[in-house]
Order: C-alpha cells, then structure tokens, then sequence
C-alpha cells in the first residue's frame, strides 16, 4: 500500500495537469515551464517531506513566490484528504467491509497491547508523571542534540549525496525523527513501556493532537482563491492518489489501515502518519512513523520522475 500510495503520487501529477491544462487553461495562473517546476515540490513534498520539497526546489530553479503559492497548495489539500482519513478511522470495520479485508492481524495486536496495558494500569504518582516527562522530553533532547551532530558530518560529503538523490540526509528533521522513534523502540524492549501502565499512550495521543492543531493553523483558505488553477492540479492529484489507493486494496484486500497509513507516509510525512495511524489505535502509532522514515528515502527520486512526467505533458 505504501508503494501504491507513491505510485498515486507520481502518476498523479502528470495526470491532473494534463486534464486541468485542457480543461480549464484559463484558470493556471503560470507559464507552462514554471507550471511544471513548481508542482516538482508538491512531488517532494508528498512523496517524501520539507527535505526532499526543498531539494526540488533547488534542483528544478523554482522562484520563491511561484514556491510560496505550491507550500499553500500541499498544505491544504495534504490535510483535506487527512481528515477524511481521520474520519474514516472511526468507520473501519465498514470500510473493511467493502474491501473484504482481513484486518484479524490488526485486531490481534491491538488486543495484545490493550491487554499488556490493562496489565500495569496503575493510577500514577507525582513520581511517575515525571519520569514518564523526563523520558519524553529528554528523548526529544537527545534526538535534537543527535541531529545537530549528525547533519554536518554529512554536509561534507554533500555533493555525493546530492548526486546520489539522497538529500533527506542533509535534513536535520529527517534526523530527529529517525533518532526520536529508534529511542522510542529501544526503550519498548525495557521496563520503560511499564509506563503505558500510567498513560504514556493517552499523553502521547493528547501531543499528536496538539501537532495537528499547529498543522491546521498554518492553513490559509483564502489562498484558494487566488490561485484556483494550482489547487485544481492538486485536488485532481489527490483524487488519482486515492484511486490507486482504493483499487490496490481492493485487489489485494488490504485492511483500511494499511491504506491511511501507506497514503500518509507518503503525503504527510513523519508528522501526520502517526497521527493517522493512532486514530485508529494508540498501538499503532509507531508503524507511521517507520513508514514515513522510507518515505523520506524515496521522496527525492520519485519526485523527480514525477517532475519529468509533468514536464512531458506541459510541453
């Protein structure tokens, strides 16, 4: 599901300007080979993150205006199509339904966590309130302080990666997430996930939702206006990516969970794929985030055949 969910994305492009260039061609408000070029980092965007967004940027010469009118057009449609999913997590069993998937595998985990859970549910004290804080946020810290070190080592081999397609590399956030969710796994091997005893899933989901907030907030509808041909290009994007979503599991009866989180990993990114994926089950979360680490691999490559493609039926 993830592969079809970049699948959707590269096809996705070429596909939507093609029919908004032909149907509606008053509406664009660029030039064909600006056109092209700008949608280049909603590619990035979508199939990887900010990284792979900012290296098309460079890579493909696009104009800082032209990139301020794309960053509103996958902010808004990205999260359009996110809360439909978080809508759908609350009709799972239905969706399920209409794909025939077996979704038992799910099911099962999600029992065995809420079961570990009811296991060491313990009401917390002062103390544990702050150890669960300090691993938290010390965590975070560590993550920060990784990431820092890490990313100017690989600025001196930037050139090579560059050329490689591997720009997510040079990305300090590609670090902090890579470095937040491997101490988040280690420490599920240790008497740490005892904590989930006194609410660290709950306090999590409560942060995810605070992340979503400050996501939503940076929305500006009025935009829309303005620029009614981009949106156009991705509202019609968004639509080839669910499509190839929906008949992919369909065939193959993948559960609507593995749909959600196989689009957001690619859309969304490390941000709102583990949102998405805990609305469905707290236990879940980490699966989004994972995936959205292979996303941010892929994000530069994938963007930048999607790019050709749109180049192609621009003219």
């Amino acid at each position: 599901m993830f592969f079809a969910a970049t699948l959707g994305i590269v096809l996705g492009g070429p596909i939507a300007v093609l029919l908004v260039m032909n149907v509606f061609p008053d509406i664009i408000p660029v030039e064909n080979d600006q056109l092209w070029r700008g949608l280049s980092t909603v590619a990035g965007s979508w199939i990887g993150g900010g990284a792979n967004q900012t290296a098309m940027k460079e890579i493909f010469e696009v104009s800082d205006n032209l990139f301020g009118s794309m960053i509103v057009v996958d902010v808004v449609c990205a999260n359009i199509w996110m809360a439909f999913l978080l809508y759908g997590a609350n009709m799972t069993t239905k969706v399920d339904k209409w794909l025939k998937a077996d979704s038992s595998m799910i099911d099962d985990l999600k029992k065995r966590v809420e079961d570990y859970r009811e296991s060491v549910e313990r009401i917390p004290t002062t103390k544990d309130l702050y150890i669960l804080g300090g691993i938290a946020f010390g965590g975070v810290a560590v993550a920060h302080f990784g990431a820092d070190w890490i990313v100017p080592i690989m600025q001196g081999a930037e050139a090579t990666l560059i050329s490689a397609g591997l720009n997510s590399l040079l990305s300090g956030f590609f670090w902090l997430i890579v470095i937040a969710t491997t101490i988040g796994l280690v420490l599920s091997f240790t008497k740490a996930r005892t904590l989930d005893g006194v609410g660290a899933s709950r306090w999590g989901s409560v942060f995810i939702y605070i992340l979503v907030t400050t996501i939503g907030m940076k929305m500006n509808l009025g935009e829309i206006w303005q620029n009614l041909g981009l949106f156009a290009i991705g509202i019609v994007w968004m639509l080839v990516h669910v499509t190839i979503l929906l008949v992919t599991a369909k065939m193959i009866r993948a559960p609507f969970f593995f749909v959600a989180v196989g689009s957001q990993a690619n859309v969304g990114g490390a941000a709102s794929a583990p949102i998405v994926a805990s609305a469905f089950s707290p236990a879940l979360a980490s699966v989004g985030a994972l995936m959205a680490v292979l996303g941010y691999a892929l994000g530069t490559y994938g963007a930048i055949i999607c790019a050709y493609l749109m180049q192609a039926v621009s003219g």
